[in-house]
């Protein structure tokens, strides 16, 4: 240690240390150095102009952050017209349903006919058959016959025996000489063993030949 003499008393001086020690920096210093860098850039930040939006722009003032959250723009109310359709659809189904829970043959039938009406040979036995039995429309033999006439003459094998059976029976059909002898063989061909039956039985006597 140095020794310095003041007024007639002498007094040591610390030694220094060469050694290149550092000072520890606590947390708490890193922190107010870091808070004070963003203190800045937020002051800078704030200097800059505040964006606005334009007059017709939908946006309130009101809201915090100086009105910069835009809200969403209402939507328009749809036209008197479209709530219009959207009623109606709805009331349709509503019925459309009742009517086909507590009317379903009735809705059968209508469906089934329109596909008879486009030529599908079973669409048309079907057909033949309610009208034959009544079941969802009134029981009308002539109009079956008519139908079973259609199908027979593509082929279907019910469809013929049925006709045939519906000339025999006397009810109003549209057949000519021979056609019964024709439709019964077709529907024999087929595996309808009533066919053979008749063809044995009946037109084995002439009654095919009517």
């Amino acid at each position: 240690a140095n020794t310095i003499v003041r007024s007639g008393r002498a007094e040591k001086q610390p030694t220094r240390l060469r050694t290149p020690f550092r000072f520890y920096n606590s947390p708490l210093a890193s922190n107010m150095s870091a808070s004070g860098s963003q203190l800045r850039q937020r002051s800078n930040l704030s200097s800059e102009p505040a964006y606005q939006p334009a007059p017709d722009d939908d946006w309130d003032p009101s809201m915090p952050y100086g009105g910069k959250v835009f809200l969403a723009r209402r939507k328009k109310p749809d036209p008197w017209w479209v709530t219009a359709i959207e009623i109606t659809v709805l009331v349709g189904t509503a019925c459309f349903a009742y009517y086909a829970y507590y009317y379903f043959d009735h809705l059968h039938f209508h469906v089934t006919k329109a596909y008879a009406h486009m030529g599908f040979k079973e669409a048309q036995h079907q057909i033949g058959q309610r009208y034959l039995h009544g079941k969802g429309v009134e029981q009308h033999h002539p109009e079956a016959m008519r139908w079973f006439h259609k199908a027979a003459e593509q082929g279907h094998p019910h469809a013929s025996y049925n006709l045939a059976v519906g000339h025999l029976k006397g009810i109003q059909t549209e057949l000519k000489r021979g056609d019964v002898r024709r439709f019964l063989h077709s529907a024999a061909n087929q595996g309808i063993a009533q066919a053979h039956d008749i063809i044995n039985e009946a037109c084995a006597r002439g009654a095919c030949d009517d």
